[in-house]
């Protein structure tokens, strides 16, 4: 396998954007990443490809170009150990020419080479902002990836981070406008509920939210259940609130 060409990264390039094209969760995404890459590196011998992507404070979100290549990284994350996590925690590549002699991650190792898997290649994936992840690419072959391979599987995923740098981001603002979304009719909710108190008990504002707090506390209930509670009796409905685009 030779390094990726100008030519061929040009047409990599918009492949891989084409993965971008639909409204689609990072998770689907990913898996169909890690089948597209496993479809283009699978030239003399068939490839498996999985894909690993972790940010700080949120689970990591595993993809897989097959059930076998599902099962290993799977098998990786419980164990804890594994050439794929050891390349996204230290941005190194690492390479297991045969797992039949490998001593690093026993446990790990034990499960891929009963799989009939026998080489391992993990590539740390260049992401900008928070996230950290890996490309796992796995065959049946002994020493399948020489120098010259790794070389190419390394310049394909330098394309290949472009592509999820680009979908975390779409995830992280997606997320980020969900939250404030929740937030903003949480918010809604409790000032009618406010109004209604105020109304009920000829109060200031800061009285309601201070009989809504107190009531919250008595019965153990979060303010904004209580809230929606109370305006779904007295008002037959749950206020909504009204976004623009």
């Amino acid at each position: 396998m030779s390094p990726v060409t100008i030519e061929q990264a040009d047409g990599v390039a918009i492949s891989l954007q084409d993965l971008l094209v639909e409204d689609r969760d990072i998770a689907q995404v990913l898996d169909d990443l890690a089948l597209f890459s496993a479809n283009f590196l699978s030239r003399d011998r068939a490839v498996l490809c999985g894909v690993t992507l972790r940010e700080d404070r949120r689970s990591t979100v595993v993809a897989s170009s097959s059930e076998d290549a599902w099962h290993l990284d799977e098998v990786q994350a419980g164990c804890g150990e594994g050439p794929c996590l050891e390349a996204q925690e230290t941005g190194e590549v690492i390479a297991v020419p045969d797992t039949g002699r490998e001593t690093r991650w026993p446990r790990y190792m034990t499960e891929v080479k009963n799989w009939g898997l026998r080489s391992v290649l993990a590539v740390p994936l260049q992401i900008t902002g928070s996230a950290r992840g890996a490309m796992n690419f796995y065959t049946r072959d002994q020493c399948a990836f020489d120098p010259e391979d790794a070389a190419a599987i390394e310049d394909y995923v330098k394309l290949a981070s472009k592509t999820v740098t680009i979908a975390h981001r779409i995830a992280t603002h997606a997320g980020h406008a969900a939250d404030r979304k929740a937030a903003m009719q949480s918010r809604t909710v409790i000032d009618v509920a406010v109004g209604i108190l105020m109304a009920q008990n000829r109060c200031s504002q800061d009285e309601a939210f201070t009989i809504l707090q107190r009531a919250s506390s008595n019965r153990n209930v979060k303010v904004r259940d209580l809230a929606e509670n109370l305006v779904t009796t007295i008002g037959r409905g749950t206020p909504t609130t009204a976004f623009t685009r």
